[in-house]
């Protein structure tokens, strides 16, 4: 389709602590943290050669290589701020410092000079395509004291040059001050493989956003609680999937011009985040703006059964088409924090052009039942208690477009929930989710697979920055079921 126009510990916490005995799910008895059970000493601190422990453990993971045994010690929480802070930075050290990363913050202007990333090269056909990704950088308005909001800005499908120049000239118009805008140009547009590659949420593009991500947070210049993503058009249409797929990094995200199927951006995963979607009335091009009125009956009836979650401003704009007034999305983000360690979770985990995300807030995925592309977790945390569904999805057409015959658009679809089985998932906790000096139950499916003391380590700390890279997600504790 091509697109027209201008993204514990408690002080070791011994297990003798806890009436409860921790089982799997065949009742066998769970493995403790320890092979051989014994209390263990919390620490405040690192010592120096563990210190080095957990730099080479993220330097291993940063580089995609063989990652070493991580450090296990036991982690008293009363010291959990200052812990928290020894691992990111490490983490800050971690990270090459020879990496092309984000310049310098200076004013955006319509002077501003651009930089560029060189992706990974994009695949098409047997073809492997340089994928160089040019973009603008800069601040509007003085920093705030708790960093400056991050804006994403995603350009339309025209002719990349042009729309990436317009894009700094809206972006410029833009009511949002102060703030910081990451402006990129599309790496391969309609001069290779007829346009296919002008897509935001291909592989090499989803690259880019984690790179971006792990060095806004590195930064110092950035509020981790206030990253948006949006952007018009084709841009509209990336932003609309990403926000569903990135969830749990943004505050909101405002696709403009767009309207995607729902089956590549559901709406499940928006529970935490603001979500404006504006398109015009007459937008009929691709369905755009019947799709738009689709995913906004879908954020209602998700409002309407979870109260006080899934904020959205979506507006079918009468009498104009796919030019639209652009300058209330960003406001209406900019009003909005993240919100990082939610106790209910809404959590659709679907692949983006092959990929899956690692782990989604605070559940890391380590086995995919068998069997199915997409599995739906629904967590509630309560009284010291994790309850979780999990469910296998299934996707079934029920309107096609007949408007569009040389391909065939799916419009809407009707889903089927079966329990899933045969997976395994790893549960991060913090002091902010359960109390971790009680002990914890865990339910899946109405199944108790946990129960016991959980206790915090260091080792948590260091997988979970690995993973997440997100100074505001460094969890003490985990436990990993099967079901």
């Amino acid at each position: 389709m091509k697109y027209l126009i201008s993204l514990a510990i408690l002080g070791a916490l011994s297990i003798t602590s806890c009436q409860a005995t921790p089982k799997t799910p065949n009742g066998t008895e769970q493995k403790p943290d320890r092979p051989d059970n014994k209390p263990v000493e919390p620490e405040k601190e690192l010592a120096g050669p563990e210190r080095q422990a957990v730099v080479s453990y993220f330097k291993a993971s940063l580089s995609g290589g063989k990652t070493p045994a991580l450090l296990e010690k036991a982690l008293e929480l009363n010291s959990l701020d200052q812990a928290r802070q020894e691992i990111w930075s490490l983490w800050a050290q971690s990270n090459d410092p020879n990496e092309t990363g984000l310049p310098a913050l200076s004013p955006l202007t319509a002077n501003s000079s651009p930089r560029s990333w060189v992706l990974s090269p994009e695949s098409y056909g047997r073809d492997r395509i340089p994928a160089i990704m040019p973009y603008y950088y800069g601040a509007k308005g003085d920093k705030p004291s708790a960093g400056y909001p991050l804006f994403l800005y995603l350009h339309g499908s025209g002719p990349k040059e042009l729309e990436w120049k317009t894009g700094l000239a809206l972006s410029l118009s833009f009511q949002d001050s102060p703030s910081v805008y990451f402006i990129p140009q599309i790496p391969n547009g309609g001069e290779v493989a007829d346009g296919q590659l002008y897509r935001w949420w291909q592989r090499s593009k989803l690259e880019a956003w984690e790179k971006l991500l792990r060095l806004s947070f590195l930064s110092g210049s950035i509020d981790p609680k206030r990253i948006y993503f949006f952007g018009i058009s084709e841009g509209g249409y990336g932003s609309q999937r990403l926000a569903s797929y990135y969830a749990d990094y943004l505050a909101g995200a405002g696709p403009m011009a767009g309207g995607e199927p729902l089956i590549n951006a559901p709406v499940e995963n928006l529970q935490h985040i603001a979500f404006s979607l504006r398109t015009g009335a007459n937008d009929t091009q691709f369905h755009r703006s019947e799709l738009t009125k689709y995913t906004r009956e879908a954020l209602q009836r998700m409002a309407a059964a979870h109260p006080g979650y899934y904020k959205h401003f979506i507006d079918i704009i009468p009498k104009y088409g796919h030019a639209i007034p652009y300058g209330p999305t960003t406001p209406y983000l900019a009003q909005h924090q993240r919100t990082a360690l939610p106790k209910s979770i809404h959590w659709e985990d679907f692949p983006v052009d092959g990929l899956y995300r690692k782990g989604f807030y605070n559940l890391v995925p380590l086995t995919r039942p068998q069997g199915t592309d997409r599995i739906y977790y629904e967590e509630e945390i309560k009284d010291n208690t994790v309850d979780l569904k999990i469910r296998s999805v299934k996707y079934q057409d029920s309107q096609v477009s007949s408007y569009y015959t040389s391909f065939r658009l799916v419009l809407l679809y009707d889903k089927t929930y079966t329990d899933a089985t045969g997976g395994k998932l790893r549960v991060y906790l913090s002091p902010e989710l359960v109390d971790l000096s009680r002990p914890v139950r865990i339910r899946v499916n109405g199944r108790e697979v946990y129960s016991g003391a959980v206790r915090a380590d260091w080792k948590h700390l260091t997988s979970s920055c690995a993973l997440f890279f997100d100074p505001l997600r460094l969890f003490p504790a985990a436990v990993e079921v099967d079901y």
